[in-house]
C-alpha cells in the first residue's frame, strides 16, 4: 500500500489481483510505515478515539468490514463516511480506509472484496507514510526486525 498514492496493490501468488483506491493517517495522524499482519477480523466494530488516546475525536459504532494490524489500535477497515478521500488524499486518524457501505453485510464495494479475500495471517505493507516504521512489538509485527534481531 502507498500512502503517498493513496492506493492498495493486493498480491496474490506474486501478482497484482486488484489494486483499491485508500485513504490513509492525515498529517499529524500518519499510518505506521512497515509490514503488518492482520491479527483479527470484525465484520462490524465500534471504534472511539478515547481507546486510542484521541478523546473524543471519533466514536462510530458500526465500523464495517475491520481487520486489527496493531496492538496499539491500527486497522484497515470499511469506511462508509470518507467521500472523496479514497485514492485522492489522507483523511484518517491513522487507519487505513476502504470505500464501504454501512452495515458490514456482502456488497461490491472495496472493502467487502478485501475482507472476504484476505484471512488471519495475512500481511499488509505499508510504504510512504510520513510515520516511522511500526515497532516490531506492536502486534504481530516481526517482519520489520533484521534476521540477526529475530535471532537474539
Amino acid at each position: 500500500m502507498d500512502a503517498a498514492k493513496h492506493t492498495m496493490k493486493v498480491m496474490h501468488d506474486g501478482k497484482v489481483v486488484k489494486t483499491i483506491p485508500v485513504t490513509t493517517g492525515k498529517p499529524g495522524y500518519d499510518t505506521w510505515n512497515g509490514q503488518m499482519v492482520i491479527s483479527e477480523k470484525l465484520t462490524v466494530t465500534r471504534m472511539n478515539g478515547e481507546t486510542v488516546g484521541y478523546g473524543g475525536e471519533y466514536d462510530i459504532k458500526d465500523v464495517p468490514h475491520a481487520m486489527r494490524l496493531t496492538t496499539s489500535g491500527t486497522f484497515i477497515h470499511g469506511n462508509y463516511w470518507g467521500g472523496g478521500a479514497f485514492g485522492n488524499y489522507n483523511a484518517s486518524h491513522g487507519c487505513v480506509g476502504l470505500r464501504d457501505v454501512r452495515g458490514g453485510y456482502d456488497s461490491g464495494v472495496p472493502a467487502a472484496w478485501f475482507f472476504n479475500h484476505s484471512m488471519i495471517g495475512d500481511v499488509v505493507v505499508v510504504k510512504n507514510s510520513h510515520d516511522r516504521t511500526v515497532d516490531p512489538a506492536n502486534g504481530l509485527n516481526g517482519w520489520n526486525m533484521s534476521w540477526d534481531k529475530w535471532k537474539a
